[in-house]
């Protein structure tokens, strides 16, 4: 019996012992904490999921797209950037990760980033051809133009956005002159979801560019026309985005590549962490509402970190273990 208690306890310290290794193995971790509210918010609940569940020594420091991937590939640091638009460094990420340097971790955005054309649900739910290209254009004379009666109102991409030439294009696809539409330009990010959100407290008719996740879409429920013409990549990358595109075909807009990157040297070192890095992704529609109730509280990340861990709990108990759940769940408690 001597013997058995002794085994047992010997086994339980090499346990605990393990464990220490593990969480000490994670050591410190630099995260990226990128300057828009869905980056900051993602960036915050890695932090407090890896120090607490992890026992990772994990900090923030400020990133920004193009400056984070080049300092992650030249230097190594920092750890991680949680919400990563990786076509915009497309191919020198690649060459991080040929090189050893870089790994994707899997995707942030389970969805990537969503660009089309929207109309108000409420205009859905009285027609459902409202969601498809050509019940729009049937119904065109229900747009009114805000300063031609004889025109219809399409509200594109303010000028200098790059979304302006590829609506544009779309716009000329799509004969959407031809059935009496007019491009508005709404000249700001904040003069598009401002008409967005006029027409919606006057329950008017609305149709134009927009794109998720946003807090706009949180607030407004949107639906995304159907083009009925699938996605086409090539002719979209060769000749919708760009400023020259002769004879422009319709196509919907393919979803934004948008990932989770860490350095090689983290993911080796701290394989669990990566792990629950490769699980971690947001929906959409969540990440939507998530950034509606930011802005209505004008929350910073961290504040919406403690919002989203403790009310949506369902969602991100399975990206981790039992075990590390319970040690989230005690260092919330503790807030």
């Amino acid at each position: 019996m001597q013997k058995k208690l002794l085994l047992t306890g010997a086994l339980s310290l090499a346990i605990t012992a393990m464990s220490g290794q593990a969480a000490a193995a994670c050591g410190k971790v630099t995260i990226a904490d990128m300057n828009w509210n869905s980056a900051t918010l993602i960036a915050n609940v890695d932090r407090f999921i890896l120090e607490h569940g992890y026992g990772c020594d994990a900090e923030l420091v400020a990133g920004d797209t193009q400056p984070t991937g080049a300092s992650m590939i030249e230097k190594g640091e920092p750890d991680v950037a949680p919400e990563f638009w990786s076509n915009s460094m497309k191919d020198a990420l690649e060459k991080g990760v040929a090189d050893k340097r870089l790994r994707f971790a899997g995707k942030s955005l389970a969805d990537g980033g969503e660009e089309g054309f929207w109309v108000p649900k409420y205009l859905v739910d009285k027609d459902p051809s409202m969601a498809t290209i050509e019940g729009v254009k049937a119904n065109a004379k229900m747009f009114e133009h805000p300063e031609d009666p004889d025109m219809s109102a399409f509200y594109s991409c303010p000028a200098g956005w790059n979304c302006q030439i590829s609506s544009g294009h779309l716009f000329k696809a799509m004969g959407l002159d031809k059935a009496g539409f007019d491009i508005i330009d709404p000249g700001s990010g904040a003069g598009l979801s401002g008409a967005i959100a006029r027409a919606y407290e006057r329950q008017e008719p609305w149709f134009g560019y927009y794109w998720a996740p946003t807090a706009v879409l949180g607030k407004y429920e949107m639906v995304k026309v159907d083009f009925g013409s699938g996605v086409d990549d090539e002719h979209f990358k060769n000749c919708i985005t760009k400023e020259e595109c002769a004879e422009p075909r319709a196509t919907m807009y393919p979803p934004s590549a948008v990932h989770t990157i860490t350095t090689e040297a983290f993911a080796s070192k701290a394989p669990q962490a990566y792990d629950y890095l490769s699980t971690r992704a947001f929906k959409n529609d969540q990440m939507n509402k998530l950034l509606a109730w930011m802005e209505d509280n004008q929350a910073d990340g961290e504040l919406a970190m403690e919002h989203f861990l403790t009310e949506h709990e369902a969602s991100w108990t399975p990206w981790v273990s039992p075990e590390v759940a319970a040690k989230v769940k005690k260092a919330l408690a503790n807030l």
